[in-house]
């Protein structure tokens, strides 16, 4: 008794399962937007509050001033040798920004103090970050 079994051709598929490609892109997207806000400076200090603030200081060498005045170049202390530290990590960088970061506590005499230094490193441009100023319930826009 002889079987009589057919071969099942399998061809090559062509397709691209869509569904599956845009599940991962949009896993991926939420890592990004949620770790994006995360890979700012890590020194936490209260920010003087403007009605225009920059979006993300992301790249460029950030120094940071805390409320108890220790200054910060990239998250490394660097009050003893300051001029220094700034100077190397902005030859390091590739994109050519400094920006300051400052307590609102820090008076403007110190914030002023460290402009200068950075000026004296040989930095031509400093910006300044602020933040947008917080809404408080009564201008939620409920009543």
């Amino acid at each position: 008794m002889a079987r009589n079994w057919r071969r099942r051709d399998y061809g090559s598929m062509h397709d691209i399962n869509v569904a599956n490609l845009v599940d991962v892109v949009l896993v991926i997207l939420i890592v990004f937007m949620i770790s994006a806000p995360l890979m700012q400076s890590g020194i936490d200090v209260d920010l003087p509050e403007t009605k225009f603030a920059a979006d993300i200081v992301s790249d460029g060498v950030v120094v940071t001033i805390d409320d108890r005045n220790v200054i910060y170049v990239d998250d490394r202390t660097a009050n003893d040798n300051f001029e220094e530290t700034v100077k190397d990590a902005y030859a390091r960088s590739d994109s050519k920004k400094v920006f300051l970061r400052a307590d609102r506590s820090v008076t403007h005499g110190k914030v002023v103090e460290v402009m200068g230094m950075i000026k004296a490193a040989g930095i031509p441009e400093v910006g300044l970050v602020t933040k947008f100023p917080e809404k408080s319930a009564k201008h939620s826009g409920r009543r």
